[in-house]
């Protein structure tokens, strides 16, 4: 998995970036086919101090792209939310790709 991590008016810790690749690891432990991740960490400059934090990420699985983002005042709490929707998105791709048909019973003459 390629993972890149880089922050938009914001210097990316090494405490955030092992933050980040912890809560990713979820994802690969529920879907293992995972390519490429791309998390982009943002602080914009809003009045309102509520949703100014920002994260957002672009996965590359195996037949699928998928994107989320999440705003918080708080980044850490950005980066949860996120994972939680990126989560959902993974395990709903990995059920569609399951064959949900059962055997057909082998016939006795």
């Amino acid at each position: 998995m390629n993972l890149t991590i880089s922050g938009h008016h914001l210097d990316v810790t090494p405490a955030l970036r092992d933050y980040v690749t912890s809560k990713l690891d979820r994802i690969t432990r529920h879907y293992d086919k995972v390519v490429d991740v791309k998390v982009i960490l943002t602080v914009e400059k809003q009045k309102e101090k509520e949703r100014r934090q920002r994260a957002e990420c672009n996965i590359h699985v195996k037949g699928n792209d998928m994107y989320a983002e999440s705003s918080h005042s708080d980044l850490y709490a950005a980066v949860d939310e996120l994972v939680d929707k990126l989560d959902r998105q993974v395990v709903r791709h990995k059920d569609k790709l399951q064959s949900h048909q059962h055997a057909a019973p082998k016939r006795l003459m």
